[in-house]
Parts: C-alpha cells; sequence; structure tokens
C-alpha cells in the first residue's frame, strides 16, 4: 500500500481547502487567455488602437479568475475605452462589452472543442492525498464551463462541491476580488474560513482570499514572470508555489513576505 504523502506545514493546521478551477486545477488558464485576445485584439483594431492584448500579462491582471462582464471591463477601462455594457443577447462583436464578452465565449468554446482540456498533474496528487487525509475539498470559478470542465478533466469526484459561475448568478454572488465565492464554498464544506485555505492563481482571487479572512491564502505562480510571485504576494498569498503539487513537499512551501491588507 502506498504511503499518502505529508501535507507541507502551512496546510497541516486547515481542515478544508477551497481551489480555483481554472489554472490551479485544469489547464485552461491558457485557452481562456487566447480566447480573450481574440476579443479584445479586435475591439482595439476597431477602436484605432495599436497595442494589442498581452495574452500574459494583461490576462493576469484584467480577466484571470473574473467573469466575462467584469474582466472586459476592466480590460477595456485601463485602455481608456469606455464601451456600453449593451443587452444580455449581444452576439460576438466589438461594439458593447457583452459583445466582446460573447465574441470572447466564441472563441473558448471552439478551442474548447479543438483542443480539450487536462487537469494539472500536481494538483491531482494533492487532490488525492487530501481526499486520503479526509480533508475536503471544494472548487470555485467564475465560469459557467467549470462543472464541466472538471467533469471532462476526471477530477468532479475529487471536490465535494463547486461553486460556479451559474451558481454565482443563481446566489448573486458578486465576483473576485470580492471573497463571496470562496466564502460559499466554505459554507458548503461545514468550515469557517479561519479554519480554511485558499489555493489561487488570479491576482483577484488571491485579494478575494486574503478579504475573507482565510487561514491560508496559497498563490500558484505558473507563469514565473520577474514580478509575478511578489504581485500574488502584495495581493495577499501567505505562501507562493509553482505548482500545488510542492504541497506535498514540506520543505517546498516558502513562506510569503508580509501580508497584505487588501
Amino acid at each position: 500500500m502506498t504511503a499518502t504523502p505529508a501535507l507541507a506545514p502551512c496546510l497541516r493546521s486547515v481542515r478544508a481547502v477551497v481551489f480555483d478551477t481554472d489554472g490551479v486545477i485544469i489547464d485552461s488558464a491558457g485557452v481562456h487567455a487566447a480566447a480573450w485576445k481574440g476579443a479584445f485584439d479586435a475591439c482595439l483594431s476597431a477602436a484605432g488602437a495599436r497595442e494589442p492584448f498581452d495574452a500574459v500579462d494583461d490576462y493576469r491582471r484584467y480577466a484571470d479568475g473574473k467573469s466575462r462582464e467584469d474582466g472586459a471591463v476592466a480590460f477595456l477601462s485601463a485602455r481608456g475605452l469606455d464601451l456600453p455594457l449593451g443587452d444580455p443577447g449581444d452576439g460576438p462583436g466589438t461594439a458593447t462589452v457583452r459583445a466582446v464578452a460573447a465574441r470572447k465565449e466564441q472563441l473558448f468554446n471552439r478551442r474548447l472543442r479543438e483542443h480539450g482540456v487536462d487537469a494539472w498533474p500536481g494538483t491531482v496528487r494533492l487532490l488525492h492525498a487530501l481526499t486520503a487525509l479526509r480533508v475536503p475539498c471544494a472548487a470555485v470559478s467564475a465560469s459557467r464551463h467549470a462543472t464541466e470542465l472538471l467533469t471532462v478533466a476526471g477530477v468532479r469526484g475529487l471536490l465535494r462541491t463547486v461553486v460556479d459561475g451559474d451558481e454565482a448568478r443563481r446566489l448573486r454572488l458578486p465576483g473576485k476580488p470580492a471573497p463571496a465565492l470562496f466564502l460559499e464554498a466554505a459554507r458548503r464544506l461545514g468550515f469557517p474560513p479561519r479554519d480554511t485555505a485558499v489555493v489561487e492563481d488570479a491576482l483577484a482571487g488571491v485579494e478575494a482570499g486574503r478579504r475573507g479572512g482565510f487561514g491560508v491564502v496559497i498563490g500558484v505562480d505558473r507563469t514565473a514572470g520577474p514580478t509575478s510571485a511578489a504581485d500574488l504576494r502584495g495581493h495577499g498569498a501567505d505562501v507562493v508555489v509553482a505548482d500545488p503539487g510542492e504541497l506535498l513537499i514540506a520543505e517546498a512551501c516558502r513562506s510569503g513576505a508580509n501580508r497584505s491588507s487588501g
């Protein structure tokens, strides 16, 4: 019988863990970023802007972890584009925020059909270890596709509950950096935030974990950019790892800088 790997010190005091989905459990952040680039670059071109959307830095700062409309508003506002919100039924286009969001959705679905999606192996190992230790886990996401993607990737069974974009809309939960998604997941797991860890790769998500008063906020830095780890710490991460699988190796769990108040 294979022994269950030991958890890193930062997880040994928690009783539940809430994971972000895109970029943390499943390798879909790149698909989202590429879809946003197609949608935003068309909008920027129509407005006569020269600098295209950066699928690494701009995605991380403005779109990652947010709902489509919130992400669209954040990026377009940063570029000085004040588009009307539009109507819920707006088709893919460039004239309204909802049209840009619809274009992103169209491109995302196309890429998903063509390339599929996989779970990150390190995260899967951590989920199996937590399950063996009877530490309940949940996933959250602003995406309506989250539950479907987790099922396709073969990891839905390792999660006690999922709070996805459909649930957020049904419950009228505000998006990240508000902590509502994480707080709802912790409530469903039956533990207060102080006894629960959050594992996130998005700056908005890390800030949400900090605002929610969670016992440990773990930032996942898959980009390894020159400031990416520092940015995660600055938004409230207690710990930064390159992959959640590192949380099974005690010496790899390294403390972050001073916790931010968010």
